[in-house]
């Protein structure tokens, strides 16, 4: 039963609008049409039986008043025919009614009597009521008209009303406001909501746009209440983390120059003792720590101020690859025909490729680098031959300062800082950077970008 009920839910859930604006005019029309339908049948089952009911009455009525002033046709046909024709005039100037009657004739033998519609079946009705003889009803032969065929004693009589007699125009008059009425709703309430949504649009858009480093104008806040506030929020959220970013960059400029200063007199101080071996080795502790210092301060600096600019993309890959091939990389490069111009800061993705590419040349001996064009973004892989990384600890190895111990040691020369400087920046473009095994065995890094 659960699972009915669960399945059904996800039908109507797939059926439901995706958009906001969607969902907001539903909730505003579902209401109007039950609204109409509960009205249409409040007024069918009242107003619109009724009136139809009391039509029909009154021209049974009328029928039956004819039947009985009739004269029977005995021993002076013509008196009776003459006083048959000024009852006929006399219907038909004040009631509306064209009469003929036929001697003799019998109504055919058929049970089966017209009753197609709510007019149809009130007028049998009321035929049954007041006129009491057999008779049939034809609504269909004529447009305008209805006749009906009453079975009298010595003939047949042949009555053709106007079919408006019988039907109330109201009908149509209230069907046509109620549907141009609810018409009229939907357009206003499709209007005003969609003049609601544009601000939510618009935020959201500026959040994306931040949230992939883009540059973002003050977002003006209009609309509801609701919506002027999460703008207000958004506004200084940005400011907030501008003002952090800014004052991280000012701390780590200082403590770049304060770290590197010593360093170099240090390194100064090294050069001129000469060239035994315990100074070769304090020589290369002093590198190793320029070299991590770099790194951590790479880590924690992470894009800096660079703003995004459109970048052929495919122009920064081999560039890139370039850069690795004069470091004795081997590198596959395949590229697409056509340009691909993303918002990119170029410094900072060069940074992140690089990390990603020399990861792969420290581990391995051949590195494949494709790029592929997707529908809604573009993927850079890199494909190495090497040990690779086993599938539990793909995510760790984003961790800062996590380090695989078993294939990767302190001789490498890693700091445990690549990937995660690669992740930050392509995260910051709003893309991902995610690990998988290779095809041909070994590591494949995806380097994924919005368009």
């Amino acid at each position: 039963m659960n699972a009915l009920l669960q399945d059904w839910l996800v039908g109507i859930e797939r059926v439901l609008p995706r958009s906001l604006l969607g969902r907001s005019i539903l909730i505003i029309v579902t209401p109007i049409v039950l609204l109409q339908v509960i009205s249409a049948w409040v007024f069918y089952d009242s107003h619109w039986n009724t009136v139809t009911k009391r039509l029909a009455q009154s021209v049974a009525g009328e029928i039956a008043a004819v039947t009985r002033l009739m004269p029977r046709m005995g021993d002076a046909p013509d008196d009776n025919q003459v006083a048959i024709q000024s009852l006929f005039q006399t219907a038909r100037n004040d009631m509306g009614l064209q009469l003929e009657f036929k001697p003799g004739e019998i109504l055919p033998n058929d049970p089966t009597i017209m009753r197609q519609n709510l007019v149809d079946r009130q007028l049998a009705k009321a035929l049954e009521d007041l006129v009491q003889r057999p008779f049939i009803i034809d609504s269909r032969s004529l447009e305008k008209y209805i006749e009906i065929h009453v079975q009298l004693a010595d003939g047949v009589l042949h009555v053709v009303v106007l079919r408006r007699r019988l039907f109330s125009s109201t009908t149509y008059v209230f069907l046509l406001w109620m549907v141009g009425t609810s018409l009229a709703l939907l357009a206003v309430a499709t209007l005003f909501m969609r003049n609601q949504v544009k601000p939510i649009k618009r935020l959201a858009q500026a959040a994306d746009d931040f949230g992939k480093g883009r540059e973002v104008q003050d977002f003006r806040t209009d609309g509801a209440t609701e919506v002027v506030l999460a703008g207000q929020a958004f506004n200084q959220m940005r400011n907030r983390i501008r003002r952090q970013i800014g004052q991280r960059t000012e701390m780590l400029a200082g403590v770049s120059h304060d770290l590197r200063t010593p360093l170099t007199r240090m390194k100064l101080q090294l050069a001129m003792m000469g060239d035994h071996p315990e100074i070769a080795d304090l020589k290369k502790d002093v590198a190793d720590m320029e070299r991590m210092i770099g790194a951590y301060l790479a880590f924690a600096r992470g894009e800096g101020m660079e703003q995004p600019a459109p970048t052929d993309l495919a122009e920064v890959v081999a560039d890139v690859a370039g850069d690795a091939r004069r470091q004795g990389a081997k590198i596959d490069l395949k590229l697409p025909e056509r340009r691909v111009v993303v918002p990119l800061r170029r410094d900072a993705f060069r940074r992140a490729l690089d990390n990603v590419i020399g990861n792969a040349h420290r581990y391995a001996g051949a590195i494949g680098v494709t790029m592929a064009l997707k529908p809604r973004h573009v993927e850079v892989m890199v494909d190495d031959d090497g040990p690779g990384i086993p599938a539990e600890a793909r995510e760790d190895v984003f961790k800062p300062f996590f380090r695989l111990e078993q294939s990767r040691n302190q001789e490498t020369g890693g700091t445990g800082l690549g990937l995660t400087i690669a992740r930050d920046i392509i995260r910051g473009h709003g893309g991902d950077l995610v690990l998988s095994e290779a095809p041909g065995g070994g590591l494949r890094a995806v380097l994924r970008l919005p368009l």
